[in-house]
């Protein structure tokens, strides 16, 4: 019985949570969380939404040799005097093209496929699935001026500046097959979900792509005016084998609807005879030629998208507003349309067609206002004279 007492005593004290006179908030002690529990609670991820699957080639693993020579190599170089005087000094030079083909054999696959992962491209090309890009894929746009433009990692290229198909080369054996895929993961126009093919070889045999099946003809981007900057992927696969995609010939006169694409459902379809291997992609955003495309090749108007933002909440008008700009103050009340007229009058009061502007004030600040000129129009008229504030939006 005393034990009883005593135990309700004690839980009835944890309960109070009472300290130093005063209650504190929160659950008691016996029944709160610890922090620990809280961060896992929010940081859980159920692992059948997020296990990833590897859909490509194996990473190649390094013999000891070469992981031994590489150390070598590298101690040898940390050694080297005369290597680190003129690291100091600004006169070291080494070819940067040797660097970026050790790059590729090394770190390159795995550099390539964080930038991926970063802009969401494999998980809106293949949901959980992904793959190292082992085989590099160099995608040039000729821009007819002698000069070409490369797509590395995402950087951005304009829709005029990829009118035409670019110039692709990898390295391959002349028995390899692949197959070239490259779609638009968020341009298509009505519905989300899906893509649009821009261009799909395939049995190309070795690098050579002219000598490929063309099962979709190239065509141009076209991100629509208003939605931002729209991603374009190149996708190279290797084949088994020759392989019959039982997919109808799609022309650059065929209509947009028959270049609608899932990748997914593609790669399902043909995942025992093709493995992704190369992935090369950028961003595009809207230009003027976009709306010549839609004018002369789709035949359509070209849809425009912007923002349609709510009208900014404002508190009922006081009587007496205390530390609040007056004119500030009061121009939100007042009609915008009604406030730039105002701007537009004083700007054309003084303006002559048969004369010169008159020169601006070299010094604004300097000019002496009235003395009896309140505060608020006091700063009202410097903020004019420096061509702050309202004064540009006419």
């Amino acid at each position: 019985m005393l034990n009883t007492i005593r135990g309700a005593r004690i839980a009835a004290v944890q309960l109070q949570q009472i300290r130093s006179g005063h209650r504190v908030r929160g659950n008691p002690p016996i029944y709160a969380r610890s922090l620990k529990q809280r961060i896992q609670e929010l940081n859980y991820k159920d692992e059948l939404y997020t296990s990833r699957i590897d859909i490509g080639f194996p990473p190649i693993k390094q013999t000891k040799e070469v992981r031994d020579h590489r150390l070598q190599h590298l101690r040898k170089i940390k050694s080297d005097k005369n290597l680190e005087k003129s690291s100091r000094n600004l006169k070291l030079e080494i070819d940067l093209e040797d660097v970026r083909k050790e790059w590729l054999k090394t770190t390159g696959p795995f550099h390539k496929k964080q930038i991926g992962d970063h802009y969401g491209v494999f998980e809106h090309l293949y949901g959980e699935g992904y793959f190292l890009p082992h085989l590099n894929i160099d995608v040039l746009y000729n821009l007819k001026d002698g000069t070409f433009l490369p797509v590395c990692a995402g950087n951005v290229i304009k829709p005029t500046e990829a009118l035409e198909a670019p110039i692709i080369t990898y390295e391959s054996d002349d028995n390899a097959l692949w197959t070239l895929a490259f779609t638009s993961l968020d341009g298509h126009l009505y519905e989300n979900e899906k893509e649009y093919v821009h261009w799909l070889v395939a049995n190309i045999p070795g690098n050579a792509i002219e000598k490929g099946e063309t099962l979709v003809d190239y065509l141009q981007p076209f991100p629509l005016k208003g939605t931002g900057y729209h991603r374009y992927v190149f996708v190279l696969y290797k084949q088994d084998k020759t392989i019959d995609y039982a997919l109808p010939k799609v022309t650059s006169s065929s209509a947009l609807q028959d270049r609608t694409f899932v990748t997914r459902e593609w790669y399902k379809k043909h995942q025992d005879n093709i493995t992704p291997i190369g992935l090369s992609f950028y961003q595009s955003d809207w230009d003027y030629s976009v709306r010549s495309f839609f004018h002369n090749v789709l035949n359509a108007k070209e849809p425009e998208y912007e923002y349609d933002f709510p009208a900014p909440y404002i508190r009922p008008q006081e009587w007496f507003p205390r530390r609040k700009p007056f004119n500030l103050y009061m121009d939100k009340y007042r009609d915008p349309k009604k406030i730039n007229e105002e701007y537009l009058l004083r700007k054309l009061k003084n303006e002559d067609p048969f004369k010169r502007p008159p020169p601006p004030l070299k010094f604004p600040n300097a000019q002496q206002l009235p003395k009896s000129m309140p505060s608020w129009l006091k700063l009202h008229e410097k903020k004019i004279r420096l061509g702050w504030g309202r004064v540009n939006d006419v």
